[in-house]
């Protein structure tokens, strides 16, 4: 059995995480840490787990987790920065679902998340856990940097587009709406009910934390490496818990063909990417507490323009549910143990 811990295990992705470990035939779960409901029990916080984890959370401390196989981090950015290295120099296997180490460029994150790096020299080292695209090095990772839920939606909407080099890249135009639950557990007034049902509104306009993770992620995969990758991204707040839909504009170039095919061969072995059917459009609710990612491709008139639809569930595909894919790779597992589930209707 693969004895796994999780660091922060109150917010959304780590409540997501244990729902998703204790159906894994391979994983026993032996450390939960949270310093503030140290020594409360799971299934208080969580009454879904009644039955299923007979567990405390308890203070996280580096000898107690570096007694698991795999350790989980699903907190805020800058904690598992601050803790990392003693747990790598002891040699523990690491999936981290905050953005700490999604980042190559070290000002940029820092930029973006105003403050100062505290693991710099790891952050090369890390790899970045999107299976679809790496997975030969998350096998052998020993630290993975999971990827944002925006970012695994727009790359995996875009990614067989630019490998083929059929788009122009400098015009990319991604507008994209998320349930609240992406914005965390978090008591703020924006964040309410009351203030979020029967609206819809964008956010992050002017800039996005997400947006230098998608045009990293996409420049890795362009075909015509001399043209970087531009993309304009606009965020939008969905009156819902959780799902992800992502719409994204691209201009076809002369080399455009058949994108359909184009797609369904691109994706044709990957378990956890549905090309729909020509004029089928994805829904969120398809994919609520799974780890799909359903896209569609249209082509408006038969014109230059490409409308690439993504969607998936923010807390499973774009966190907890992809780290866990991460680690059936990273410990030779059946890459779909514990992911098969459909998606919950209604």
């Amino acid at each position: 059995m693969i004895k796994a811990g999780i660091v922060g295990g109150t917010g959304y992705t780590g409540a997501e995480l244990l729902r998703l470990l204790v159906s894994h035939p391979q994983v026993e779960i032996t450390t939960v840490t949270s310093r503030a409901e140290s020594g409360k029990r799971l299934d208080m916080l969580f009454p879904n787990l009644r039955g299923h984890v007979d567990l405390q959370f308890s203070n996280p401390e580096v000898e107690q987790l570096t007694s698991c196989d795999v350790i989980f981090f699903a907190t805020p950015h800058g904690v598992a920065q601050s803790m990392m290295k003693p747990l790598i120099d002891r040699g523990a296997r690491v999936i981290d679902l905050s953005a700490d180490f999604r980042l190559k460029n070290i000002a940029v994150w820092e930029h973006w998340y105003q403050q100062v790096h505290a693991c710099p020299e790891l952050v090369e080292r890390a790899v970045y856990g999107l299976p679809e695209i790496y997975r030969e090095q998350i096998k052998s990772a020993q630290l993975v940097a999971c990827p944002g839920c925006y970012p695994t939606s727009v790359q995996l909407g875009l990614m067989p587009l630019l490998k083929a080099g059929w788009i122009h890249t400098k015009d990319i135009i991604v507008n994209a709406a998320s349930g609240i639950s992406g914005a965390g557990r978090n008591a703020k007034t924006g964040l309410l009910l009351a203030e979020n049902y029967d609206s819809f509104k964008a956010y992050g306009v002017s800039g996005h934390r997400h947006l230098p993770e998608i045009e990293q992620g996409l420049n890795a995969v362009n075909a015509d490496s001399a043209e970087a990758v531009g993309v304009t991204f606009v965020p939008h707040l969905l009156p819902m818990v959780r799902g992800i839909h992502s719409t994204i504009y691209a201009r076809a170039n002369t080399q455009c063909d058949d994108v359909q095919a184009l797609y369904e061969k691109a994706y044709q072995d990957e378990p956890f990417v549905d090309v729909l059917p020509r004029g089928t459009y994805p829904e969120t609710r398809s994919v609520k507490g799974t780890n799909l990612c359903r896209v569609s491709i249209e082509r408006p008139q038969d014109g230059e323009l490409l409308v690439l639809m993504s969607v998936i569930d923010n807390l499973a595909k774009g966190a907890s549910a992809q780290a866990l894919q991460c680690m059936n790779l990273m410990f030779d597992l059946p890459e779909n143990s514990a992911l098969t589930h459909a998606a919950l209707l209604p």
